[in-house]
């Protein structure tokens, strides 16, 4: 799980692109289903936003519905990224690495990515620890239905047949993705991930692999990351970057035999499985329309060029809240906020030409990045939080007619 498994997904609401006004409806007040503020999805983007609320304290005569299709009661996914210091959620890291492994081709090297630190968060323990604050406020109603639409005019359909109204909602359930074009590119992180336990003691707990990619490359970019969480115990990914999903088998197939020939040569047992899928892609989300403010994955929150979304997620409600106290504290206009800067947004749209269009290897791509610049300046750049000055310094440590023909293609 490279970035963080969004692995069931809901079905898609009506579609619902923006335009450039931002009318806010107000509050129904004749309605038993009326609230301040909804949250359609309940997964990291919903939570995490929910439970930032309220962390800020500012937020409890608010009226504020959750709503979601499913209970949020299993081990789903887990996500990992990496961070500087103490976050958001630290009490409920399950395990943090300060070193990283990147295997490949004529390089392999065990990485300090300080200041950085990478770490886990698994799906039970997260909507645990959410669901826990949340439903300790009396503000706050969760409910347990299926969202079918999310209208623009401040209201939420859901499959039963209810319609609940807010002059504020915040989506993360996506809408039906508009078609790939030359230049608006759609591929796929799809991952299949085994938690193992081994006889022999072969996992270092302070060392993780976050790229290994001594694996056929065949089928597209394709690496295996390894989390140990102590010496006999980790979580294997087996991760392609392509167009097509896998059969199940198959991933079963690049996972056994990966586990055989780099990780032990004793007997294992898989413990715990997940699978996921997620979007690569440079389509532009949308900001907002009327009521309706997309978060998570829906607001643009992955990262089009690696699929890295939680830290992304985690920016993002830190604006929203902070922009939601000023607009009740001040009456300010509320407005979207955590939209990717253009040049980020740009530099994802050239990796992607050239992985679509096979203008370089991908697998070379990473290890080419890693081989030329510090850890710590690929993560930041990686990140969204690099200067110009770093952005050109890693762009010019790639080669530059694969770079500048996928440059020119998404430009012209």
């Amino acid at each position: 799980m490279f970035t963080g498994n969004t692995g069931r997904r809901y079905g898609v609401i009506k579609n619902l692109w923006p335009v450039k006004k931002w009318n806010m409806p107000q509050r129904p007040t004749d309605s038993i289903h009326a609230y301040d503020i909804i949250i359609a999805g309940m997964g990291c983007a919903g939570l995490s936003l929910a439970s930032r609320m309220v962390a800020q304290g500012k937020f409890s005569d608010k009226k504020i519905l959750l709503i979601d299709r499913v209970p949020k009661t299993q081990n789903d996914r887990t996500w990992c990224f990496w961070e500087k210091g103490q976050g958001f959620f630290e009490s409920i890291v399950h395990h943090q690495w300060p070193k990283t492994w990147v295997h490949g081709d004529g390089f392999s090297q065990c990485l300090d990515i300080s200041p950085y630190t990478y770490k886990m968060i698994r799906g039970n323990d997260f909507y645990a620890y959410n669901l826990r604050i949340l439903k300790g406020q009396s503000n706050f109603t969760i409910l347990q239905e299926e969202v079918v639409e999310v209208h623009p005019d401040g209201w939420v359909g859901t499959a039963g047949g209810n319609r609940f109204h807010a002059p504020l909602i915040f989506n993360s359930i996506p809408s039906p993705r508009p078609p790939a074009t030359e230049k608006l590119i759609w591929m796929l992180q799809h991952f299949k991930g085994w938690v193992i336990k081994t006889a022999d003691p072969v996992f270092d707990p302070a060392e993780a692999t976050l790229m290994d990619f001594r694996v056929d490359q065949a089928r597209g970019t394709c690496f295996v990351y390894v989390m140990p969480f102590d010496n006999h115990t980790a979580l294997v990914e087996y991760t392609l970057f392509s167009a097509e999903l896998l059969e199940d088998e198959e991933y079963d197939v690049g996972l056994d035999t990966y586990i055989r020939q780099y990780v032990t040569a004793g007997s294992f047992s898989v413990m715990d499985k997940e699978f996921g899928i997620i979007p690569m892609t440079n389509h532009r989300f949308p900001s907002g329309k009327g009521a309706i403010i997309p978060i998570g994955t829906s607001g643009g929150q992955t990262k089009g060029s690696s699929g890295y979304t939680f830290q992304f997620i985690q920016k993002q409600s830190r604006l929203l809240v902070d922009q939601l106290a000023r607009h009740y504290d001040t009456g300010a206009r509320f407005k979207p906020v955590g939209q990717t800067p253009a040049r980020f947004r740009f530099y994802d749209s050239v990796l992607l030409d050239v992985l679509r269009h096979q203008r370089m290897p991908g697998h070379q791509v990473f290890l080419q990045l890693f081989r030329k610049n510090k850890p710590a300046q690929v993560l930041k750049f990686l990140d969204n939080e690099s200067t110009i000055s770093e952005e050109a310094s890693v762009i010019l440590s790639l080669p530059v007619g694969p770079f500048l023909k996928a440059a020119m293609h998404q430009l012209f």
